[in-house]
């Protein structure tokens, strides 16, 4: 059957990086519940159970070394409507000797939840990883242009002047949260472990003859196998999803920040003061040939409303559990976490190709700075006029009178801001022409904007990677990811 003959997630289909797209899996999902049935027999085999053998556990590593039966096993769940089952009868073909002590004193949660929590560890490291490596470029990038002066925008109208790398630093300082909430996330979670069909973990008391401390021995050992450094206390059936929500609530967040960040790039590319990469043979237009549109940064944003949204489906879940668990988180659940890790993975990726190829027009920001400043410099102008000997009001309104006249000029006529042309022809202001060229220095106007960047990147953003440097100290692994 063609794979071009049913619909296919554009998430792995199109854009996921190998590493993610493996993490959820079948061959991760099923394979991690064939482990977890041999760490439990292990466990239960360290604790004394005789009828957990050497022997089938042994039979059952050859087996998870093997290629899973899917054939088999869709079969088994379509007769016995029950994945769970359709596994461990599966499991138990491969290894028969094993058959009978597979999933001994669990309960499907004990796979499912326990899985999902491997999977989302393993997801949150690789998120980390290459969110830490983005972090890292766009602070050379900041650093590189930490005094470029650059016109300020609030309400996208022009404000005072910042630098190009004191904007990159609002940028990287959202992206810091994000670590941190991704990595909290990650430091927070634990494993279910071994608790039964309602928590109580009564299956396992029966199966060590009321033994509590083997038991609660059990629960560690398993946990430690499967490297978790303790498990949740207290479940029903199921771990919390508040576990969910914590997690996703991370991404989700992260989500906003994307969009943010490739929102700013979108409006700067329009003002050509900045682009993203554009390699030579990349078309931006099928109709307009010229055009280099902003594509990787529309791609984060409508990548990013996605995860966004994604979010709702963990409040909605958590908020409807029934009492020990109800099964309406299940079909929904196998949908919203694998793909905000996919969502979010993906963003990631095309995030760092634009920040390690910003293109930079310091002609185009010098023109509209140019454009602007002379209006922002009549403060300036004013004080020296006064610092000279002249009345500060009799000053006011002269700059006044001519800032109106240069204002008509460019809104109505649209031609270049005259003013400070207009202001050397005034004789009111002689004494101070000479200096004119100091005080329209745009590199006066950007306040302690540089300080402001080095200060951040040596005491927050090196201090934030400081982590993650053994994996940056290897590199960024660049999947096949389209971009």
């Amino acid at each position: 059957m063609s794979v071009h003959d049913r619909y296919q997630s554009p998430l792995t289909s199109r854009y996921a990086s190998a590493e993610m797209a493996y993490n959820f899996s079948d061959d991760k999902k099923f394979g991690t519940w064939r482990r977890l049935w041999i760490t439990l027999a292990k466990a239960e085999a360290q604790l004394g159970l005789k009828d957990v053998t050497k022997e089938a556990i042994a039979e059952m590593e050859k087996a998870a070394q093997q290629p899973i039966d899917y054939t088999m096993a869709a079969a088994e769940e379509k007769r016995r409507r029950h994945d769970v089952m359709a596994h461990v009868h599966t499991f138990g073909v491969a290894a028969p000797t094993a058959a009978g002590i597979i999933h001994l004193g669990a309960t499907s949660c004990y796979v499912t939840d326990n899985s999902e929590l491997i999977m989302m560890r393993d997801g949150l490291d690789i998120l980390l990883g290459k969110l830490a490596a983005v972090v890292q470029e766009l602070a050379s990038f900041a650093k590189e242009h930490r005094a470029l002066p650059t016109l300020g925008f609030t309400h996208f109208q022009p404000a005072q002047l910042t630098t190009v790398g004191k904007r990159a630093c609002l940028w990287l300082q959202d992206l810091l949260h994000d670590l941190r909430n991704i990595q909290r996330a990650r430091d927070d979670l634990r494993f279910r472990g071994v608790k039964g069909t309602t928590g109580t973990q009564a299956s396992f008391l029966a199966l060590f003859d009321g033994d509590h401390d083997k038991v609660e021995q059990l629960d560690d050992l398993v946990t430690e196998m499967s490297g978790f450094p303790a498990a949740y206390p207290v479940t029903g059936q199921t771990y919390t999803r508040k576990v969910d929500l914590d997690v996703l609530n991370a991404l989700s967040s992260f989500g906003a920040s994307a969009h943010k960040i490739a929102t700013d790039f979108r409006l700067l590319a329009h003002l050509k003061e900045l682009e993203e990469p554009f390699e030579k043979d990349q078309i931006g237009s099928s109709a307009m040939a010229y055009k280099r549109n902003p594509m990787r940064s529309e791609r984060v944003c409508s990548l990013a409303r996605h995860l966004m949204t994604l979010v709702g489906n963990t409040h909605a879940t958590a908020a409807t559990q029934w009492l020990e668990r109800t099964l309406d988180d299940s079909a929904n659940r196998r949908i919203s976490i694998p793909e905000a890790f996919l969502t979010a993975d993906i963003i990631i990726s095309v995030l760092h190709n634009i920040v390690t190829g910003i293109v930079v027009y310091p002609s185009v920001i010098g023109r509209r700075i140019a454009q602007e400043l002379p209006f922002m410099a009549t403060e300036n102008i004013i004080m020296a006029m006064v610092k000279g000997g002249g009345d500060r009001q009799e000053c006011h309104e002269q700059i006044r009178v001519l800032s109106h006249e240069a204002a008509r000029e460019v809104k109505e006529h649209g031609r270049e801001n005259d003013l400070i042309e207009r202001i050397k022809k005034t004789p009111y202001f002689a004494p101070i022409v000479s200096r004119l060229d100091e005080l329209m220095d745009p590199s006066t106007f950007v306040g302690r904007a540089p300080q402001q960047v080095d200060k951040f990147l040596k005491v927050d953003v090196e201090t934030a990677l400081e982590r993650y440097k053994d994996r940056l100290a290897k590199g960024v692994k660049q999947s096949e990811v389209n971009v």
